[in-house]
């Protein structure tokens, strides 16, 4: 679920580790650059030659009259040559990607509409959890451009807080219901390396932070994954859907809390590293035609294995059927990766429409938040919709039945609690803590 995303900056974030996107070229609007003549050794000279780095969307090139060079896009072991004194580049403010923000905000907006509504066909629609590893893949190999160290500090300093100020809450109900913590497993409240210790009465709120462990496994395993990823790209990203296929087809894994990480670590292990192959251009060099076709059989046979294998889990969710999880999602989420990579797709339209983009961008500063609250605030909707059943007025007019009814009281829940907790993402991330970002 995208905490990440903070590593960049709009509205008072740190600096965003997208390149700049097509779409937020504010330094040059109403300017009127000089022209002049560049010197010969430079019209002569053959430009040098693009390596395969993903840079996102690029702007037409300049005229060679203009030699003045974009500062956010340098070719990989080139050093950009020295702008003259008298003609200093304009800054440009970094910009986000819209298009990936997008994504993840629709990925929090399905996740809340399956607790609903429980909805088996909503994954299939729409793979959230797929997306979103996808989506953090991409980032940490921008991200471990610095030191792998630092990177995974600041990674755990951004997750464990909030998970640290919720935990607290939930704790401290199970306790009050008759909870008691007996052995070591504690600690995994503390850093959730495995699925934290609880009572059933909890069940619904913590069951949600296998995406917390499998993300914090994702993060430090990063380094060496990204190391081996980079020794044989294609091949590497083909491979990782083979775990899931042993697992599923050879042996089983071990049972208990070990078991469950690497099953869910195989599910969405391909994802990942796709985010890695996305961002190292691996994408944008293969083929449509060999993409299209790739992406349509993984997805039809994560289809097929869903459907011929429901009578095994009473159902054709993907959530319930892992390996049909890993195909469908694999397929989805590399579709939505060449096509941004492709078609250069980076939503700049999007800040056109400010109340949509502040929408977008709350959706994303306060990822965490609201997936960790979201459960916590549907639990708390059916009670205080009993309650309204004691309003006459709202007993004839309001439809205290209808799950939709539920829906928007969750998500009216979920703002209040992103406007009480949201905060801590902020002290986390060691900015300075606001209701809104």
């Amino acid at each position: 679920m995208s905490w990440e995303q903070q590593e960049y900056q709009q509205q008072g974030y740190p600096q965003q580790p997208y390149p700049q996107q097509q779409g937020y070229d504010y330094a040059y609007g109403g300017y009127q650059q000089p022209q002049y003549v560049q010197p010969p050794q430079y019209a002569q000279e053959p430009y040098p030659q693009q390596l395969y780095v993903d840079y996102g969307p690029q702007t037409a090139p300049l005229p060679v009259v203009d030699p003045e060079p974009e500062p956010e896009v340098a070719v990989v072991g080139e050093k950009p040559a020295e702008p003259a004194a008298e003609e200093k580049p304009l800054s440009k403010p970094a910009g986000r990607d819209r298009y990936f923000d997008t994504l993840r905000a629709v990925a929090l907006i399905r996740v809340v509409t399956y607790h609903t509504f429980g909805w088996a066909w909503c994954g299939m629609v729409f793979p959230s959890m797929g997306i979103m590893f996808g989506l953090a893949g991409t980032l940490m190999a921008k991200s471990l451009e610095r030191p792998a160290l630092k990177v995974v500090r600041s990674r755990l300093r951004r997750l464990l807080p909030p998970f640290w100020f919720w935990g607290v809450f939930v704790v401290l109900a199970m306790l009050i219901h008759g909870w008691m913590p007996r052995h070591y497993t504690i600690v995994f409240w503390i850093v959730p390396f495995g699925d934290p210790p609880g009572n059933k009465w909890g069940v619904q709120a913590w069951e949600i932070l296998w995406y917390l462990r499998t993300y914090l496994w994702f993060v430090l395993l990063s380094p060496l994954l990204l190391k081996v990823f980079r020794l044989a790209r294609v091949p590497v990203l083909l491979l990782s859907l083979a775990p899931i296929l042993v697992l599923n087809f050879v042996w089983a894994g071990p049972e208990g809390r070990l078991g469950n990480e690497l099953w869910d670590f195989s599910t969405y292990l391909f994802c990942w590293i796709l985010g890695f192959a996305h961002r190292d251009g691996v994408l944008e060099r293969m083929k449509p035609a060999v993409v299209v076709v790739l992406s349509l059989a993984a997805i039809g046979y994560g289809g097929w294995y869903a459907f011929t294998h429901q009578g095994e889990v009473g159902t054709y969710d993907l959530d319930e059927i892992p390996l049909a999880q890993a195909f469908w999602s694999a397929g989805y989420v590399m579709l939505l990766m060449w096509a941004k990579a492709y078609f250069r797709i980076d939503f700049a339209w999007l800040t056109r429409y400010r109340r949509l983009d502040r929408v977008v961008t709350v959706f994303n500063a306060r990822a965490v938040t609201i997936y960790l609250w979201h459960e916590i605030a549907l639990i708390l909707a059916v009670p205080l919709i009993d309650q309204f059943w004691n309003v006459p007025a709202f007993e004839k007019y309001l439809p205290l039945e209808s799950q939709w009814f539920m829906f928007g009281i969750g998500w009216v829940l979920i703002a209040v609690f992103v406007l009480a907790c949201g905060w801590v993402e902020d002290v986390a991330a060691k900015k300075k803590p606001r209701l809104l970002p």
